[in-house]
């Protein structure tokens, strides 16, 4: 798969994966359906929302393409009907979380590079695409927001797979492999977290010096 056409795949499947959150984070306040479809539609764009926003992108993605308005639709609706044959939604929505993650920040990485812009910026968009529509998701929904738990690999995981992929493009790989790869290391790091219990230190508090 080319790069040109990797990126769209790339922003299709966040927003579908980020709807499905959204939408069990509906489920787990008992809203009605179209309770279901905001939550799915604010997750599934949120974070692609404002980085095109940051970019300066006419029209945002979503109103030149509506059709990912209808998947995020349908996402809602499929989980409005399935969501009481899981056995924790919870855990569904920290795994779904995560593989959403996982190819939001290299969507995002991929659409900055398109956009020519300096490799920091390039670092924080993909950050923004990974991060903002769940953490509007869990505000909204009045749950903690993931990338504020203490310790989680959540922005860190982000963060990592935006740089894994300019890494790679400096050692020489072309931008369809640098975001494959940055798909990989967003995937391992929040994985790690979630499955294995990787942590980051937290501050403690500690008594004043004299």
């Amino acid at each position: 798969m080319s790069f040109e056409t990797l990126v769209p795949f790339l922003d299709y499947t966040s927003v579908l994966i980020f709807a499905l959150t959204g939408a069990l984070v509906a489920s787990r306040a008992q809203l009605d359906l179209v309770g279901f479809i905001f939550f799915a539609t604010l997750t599934g764009i949120g974070g692609g929302t404002l980085r095109d926003l940051a970019l300066g992108r006419a029209p945002v993605f979503w109103i030149g393409r509506p059709e990912l308005l209808l998947l995020t639709t349908v996402a809602a609706i499929v989980v409005f009907f399935t969501a009481h044959l899981l056995e924790s939604r919870y855990r569904a929505i920290l795994w779904l979380d995560a593989f959403a993650l996982a190819v939001a920040v290299p969507a995002g990485v991929g659409i900055a590079l398109e956009a020519g812009v300096s490799p920091v910026v390039t670092v924080l968009m993909g950050v923004m695409t990974g991060t903002f529509g769940g953490l509007m998701r869990d505000v909204v929904g009045n749950e903690v927001p993931l990338v504020l738990k203490q310790g989680e690999l959540y922005v860190t995981a982000a963060f990592g797979g935006a740089v894994a992929a300019l890494l790679l493009m400096a050692l020489g790989s072309g931008r369809g492999w640098a975001l494959i790869g940055c798909a990989a290391a967003v995937l391992l790091l929040r994985a790690g977290g979630i499955g294995l219990g990787w942590r980051l230190p937290v501050y403690k508090a500690r008594p004043p010096r004299n």
